[in-house]
């Protein structure tokens, strides 16, 4: 793998998708963990495995199945990654991001990315959906920036601006979309780790401090580079599991994974529904 990626190796992975869909996506999803349910919604579908991809980052977490599903949901046109990879499965920033380099290369204009989070702030309840206000790239500010290394400025600016990373009209339709539908939605701060180890009672006290409202292990490096491309973008947390108030001051007890999974069975009917909505809306039917 090289250490940086270059336009021809986008363009090439690019290139092989569109050999295999009849499909010209204008809006990509990104499903996490236990939430790739939404493909089964997918019409008249084009499946690429990862694997076939060049230079497709592969996942292997459990919730990853690790496939494009492109065609038609809610009247648009959707690629859809059924998981994604992860800086803590080994990969570089730079590979993590490679789908949404990928996508952009085919005229994606709009990115819908989702994941499961813990909610840190002590309003938020497990099964809750939250609305990605702005983000913390602590991930980043420590010097793992996907934007690390040469820029091209055909692909985006050195130094692009991420006051609005989550697009203000697609937050205002959700919004909408989940008042109409009775979709109960918070709304606040994501912030990534590295991980893959869960966070200590001192990490939530700080991460907390600090203006998080809920925390991942992924999502800030796409959006990073969403942006750097010009790609409008809408950033949905499924809250899998809370900080209780009467664990305020030691944290929560033994999360696990298999705890994000189930909460996921309880997240995924809601998130589908808000994505088919902002789908509509954005497509006018």
């Amino acid at each position: 793998m090289p250490e940086f990626y270059t336009r021809e190796h986008f363009a090439r992975a690019a290139e092989y998708i569109s050999t295999r869909t009849r499909h010209r996506p204008q809006v990509a999803i990104v499903l996490g963990s236990g939430l790739g349910g939404l493909v089964s919604e997918v019409e008249e579908a084009d499946t690429i495995l990862y694997s076939d991809i060049p230079d497709f980052p592969q996942c292997t977490v459990e919730g990853h199945m690790g496939r494009l599903v492109i065609g038609r949901l809610a009247g648009a046109c959707v690629a859809v990654m059924q998981g994604r990879a992860h800086y803590y499965e080994g990969y570089s920033m730079q590979q993590v991001t490679f789908p949404i380099r990928v996508f952009q290369q085919m005229g994606v204009g709009t990115l819908i990315v989702t994941n499961a989070a813990g909610g840190l702030n002590p309003e938020f309840r497990a099964g809750d959906l939250m609305l990605i206000a702005d983000h913390i790239n602590l991930v980043g500010m420590a010097g793992l920036n996907p934007l690390r290394g040469p820029n091209d400025p055909e692909l985006g600016p050195r130094f692009p601006d991420m006051s609005r990373a989550y697009d203000p009209e697609l937050r205002a339709i959700a919004r909408r979309v989940a008042a109409r539908e009775g979709i109960p939605l918070r709304e606040g701060v994501y912030i990534m780790l590295a991980g893959p180890s869960f966070e200590t009672p001192a990490d939530m006290r700080f991460l907390r401090i600090i203006g998080a409202d809920a925390v991942g292990m992924s999502t800030v490096p796409e959006v990073t580079v969403a942006r750097h491309g010009g790609t409008r973008v809408l950033g949905i947390s499924g809250i899998a599991n809370t900080l209780s108030p009467d664990l305020a001051a030691v944290g929560h007890d033994n999360t696990t994974h298999e705890e994000v999974l189930a909460a996921g069975k309880v997240l995924a009917p809601r998130l589908a529904a808000l994505i088919r909505g902002v789908l509509r809306e954005l497509s006018g039917t």
